[in-house]
């Protein structure tokens, strides 16, 4: 009888441990080392920012953790801190994607034009005399309205992508283009650009 008293209150301090005192996660996510960086395979699917909707059209009304963007200056850093070292030439790209539908890459290029809503993406020329649209991941940052004509170097990944007719017309109308133009668009197209993790300016 002592035997069974005994067991009982042993389980039933068991019980109670188990019900009060949290346990660890299974497999929890550690953080990578400092410095150390995920390598995503040449043919793995771009990695979608939590601001893009299931059609990769960017929400609107979404903004950047720190809404202070500093003036556009040369050594200036927005997103993640980059360096020049390793970037490619804007020519260079195509060899660098081939036939693959994205790649992880650093580019170096001027920019053309920027978002004058909120500078939440800019485009830089291709060799053939395309735009090349970047966006920022997670919208977590945004470049300053003034970026037009620098000299830039991004880091993350280009990709291949249909851009639908409505979301043409929503770029059209942040770049401040006339209702003319924008009505014009009236069928989806394939466009190549770039979700960058970190912008360096330059020049």
């Amino acid at each position: 009888m002592k035997f069974l008293l005994s067991f009982a209150g042993v389980l039933v301090a068991i019980l109670l441990l188990l019900k009060f005192v949290p346990s660890a996660p299974i497999n929890p996510v550690l953080p990578l080392p400092q410095g150390q960086q995920e390598v995503n395979g040449h043919d793995s699917e771009v990695p979608k920012g939590a601001g893009a909707n299931a059609d990769g059209e960017e929400e609107d009304g979404e903004t950047p953790g720190n809404t202070s963007i500093a003036p556009a200056a040369p050594g200036q850093n927005y997103g993640s801190v980059i360096t020049p070292a390793g970037a490619l030439p804007m020519s260079a790209l195509a060899t660098a994607l081939g036939s693959r539908d994205s790649a992880q890459v650093k580019l170096v290029g001027k920019a053309t034009a920027v978002c004058q809503a909120k500078g939440c993406w800019m485009t830089l020329p291709t060799a053939d005399g395309q735009d090349m649209r970047v966006s920022f991941r997670d919208y977590a940052f945004f470049v300053p309205k003034d970026l037009s004509g620098h000299t830039v170097v991004v880091s993350g990944w280009a990709h291949r992508q249909t851009v639908s007719v409505a979301e043409q017309q929503h770029y059209l109308r942040d770049a401040g283009k006339p209702e003319p133009e924008i009505a014009a668009i009236t069928q989806p197209r394939q466009e190549l650009n770039f979700l960058a993790d970190g912008v360096l300016v330059q020049n």
